[in-house]
């Protein structure tokens, strides 16, 4: 009998790497790990780093030390960095934190099993050597289909494992394995991207654009919803160039529906969309297909044209407020989050004013504020004109607090609207919790439902919004509504 070997996956950063994390876990349990959930449970730890800003790096520095620290005070006998910040940096990483047993690169995933066994048995297998994964693939979209030995992780199939090794869920099921029991899944629709925003490094060590095949996407969808899944976000580097390298840049318009209409699933939920990229069809599929939430994850970064076109980007904030009321001229329960940058180099107070202006008039449900810092190996960080730091952190302050009043305020606006909620944990003093069409896992705010009577997770509840506490909604189950009262159906 094998000897038994468990392995741990930490995973930080985005719901990309979730899906990655959970196709690693697919590709080990086929060969024979057992998953564990705790780091000090498992012969070996892997921790799916993330390398996207300084504060998610430092997250992933501290995860690889904190399961360091577990290394003979249990059973954990290794710790192996995987994920973005391993792959940007490879190397040099390995050599910055020794406490690491290893770095492995997305060159690795398809061979997991056997790094991590050498690993584990005292080999050392040496850390990849980054490079620029957007060389790797051709430049022409159209073109990049045809190639098959250029690592994508969450794109993983069957069909990918060893000979002779076959996923332990059944041959239907795509090389994943769920690592927990939620009701929503993240599925991966493509990989990399082709915009060059003058702050991203993103590009660089994610690779150029390039989507999965709709089969692709539907089957891993049908085996989420056979699992329990009852949501499923679709995400990506930029959702919506999906399609453009197999010859059909409106192929979203007509996957959502087939995905919309998969046995189970009650929700399809698109994450990171470009403004730039928008399209009238898009916004019809989007606000008019039963069980598409009509949600928009704009990805605006700013609204000062100067400020845009330094970072390689385009609009403005009139063109931006056009949009939205197209959006809401069609759904106007829908929901819409942004990120955005403050402190850009060269930004001025006239900027940051027409950036507020554009935050007054745009109602959005969730706005995250991040402050600008260089980033290596990207334009902005050879920019002149940067801003001090306390320059920065007094707009990031500022901008931050207008944020904050300003998703409330959109919550309140949202006092007596029906919603339907996907409840997600249930606690019989405080009630149920759960999200809103508006509303995506992790990033935005929650509703607290008044009753738990008769709930469970992964239900779906009609309900009415009688409050607010900051950017999440407090809601009134209401009687004979979707789900109330009664058992779920698939």
């Amino acid at each position: 009998m094998p000897e038994r070997r468990t392995v741990a996956l930490v995973t930080l950063g985005c719901a990309r790497n979730e899906v990655d994390s959970e196709e690693l876990a697919g590709r080990l349990e086929a060969d024979g790990w057992e998953l564990v959930a705790a780091a000090e449970d498992a012969d070996v730890a892997v921790v799916n780093t993330c390398g996207f800003v300084e504060a998610a790096k430092k997250d992933s520095v501290d995860a690889l030390l904190e399961a360091n620290d577990l290394k003979g005070h249990g059973r954990t006998q290794a710790v192996v960095a995987v994920g973005c910040m391993a792959e940007r940096y490879g190397k040099e990483l390995a050599e910055a934190l020794p406490e690491a047993d290893g770095v492995l690169g997305f060159d690795d995933y398809t061979d997991i099993s056997d790094r991590l066994q050498t690993i584990l048995s005292g080999g050392i297998h040496a850390a990849h050597t980054p490079r620029d994964r957007r060389k790797l693939l051709p430049i022409s979209p159209a073109e990049r289909q045809s190639v098959s030995d250029v690592a994508l992780p969450g794109h993983g199939a069957p069909a990918d494992l060893p000979e002779g090794v076959a996923p332990v869920s059944g041959p239907r099921a795509p090389l994943r394995r769920r690592l927990d029991g939620s009701p929503v899944a993240s599925v991966k629709l493509a990989s990399g991207c082709d915009r060059r925003c003058s702050f991203c490094a993103i590009p660089s060590f994610r690779g150029s654009f390039i989507s999965r095949r709709p089969s692709d996407v539907l089957n891993e969808t049908r085996w989420l919803a056979e699992q329990g899944v009852k949501e499923i976000m679709l995400v990506s580097e930029n959702n919506t160039s999906y399609g453009k390298d197999l010859g059909d840049i409106r192929l979203l318009e007509s996957l959502l529906p087939e995905l919309a209409e998969v046995d189970g699933i009650e929700r399809v939920r698109v994450s990171y969309l470009q403004p730039a990229e928008m399209r009238p069809g898009l916004i019809d599929v989007l606000t008019s297909t039963p069980k598409v939430a009509p949600y928009f994850d704009l990805s605006f970064q700013h609204s000062a044209p100067d400020v845009l076109r330094a970072m390689r980007r385009f609009g403005d904030t009139d063109r931006f407020l056009e949009l939205l009321g197209t959006i809401r001229s069609k759904a106007p329960q829908a929901g819409v989050r942004s990120n955005f940058i403050v402190g850009f180099p060269g930004e001025t107070e006239a900027d940051l004013a027409e950036l507020e202006r554009f935050l007054n008039g745009a109602r959005l449900d969730a706005i995250g504020v991040f402050g600008y810092s260089d980033e290596e190996g990207t334009e902005a960080a050879t920019y002149d004109h940067k801003l001090d730091e306390d320059v920065v952190a007094g707009r990031l302050a500022h901008v931050s607090r207008l944020a904050e009043e300003l998703v409330s305020q959109r919550a309140e606006e949202r006092v007596g609207e029906t919603v339907h909620v996907l409840v997600e944990s249930v606690d019989g003093e405080e009630g149920a919790y759960g999200r809103g069409l508006h509303q995506a896992p992790e990033t935005d705010g929650q509703v607290l439902l008044t009753s738990s009577e008769g709930l469970g997770v992964g239900r779906m509840v009609e309900a009415k919004v009688v409050g607010t506490e900051g950017v999440d909604l407090v809601a009134e189950p209401l009687q004979g509504s979707l789900g109330y009262g009664e058992e779920a159906t698939g």
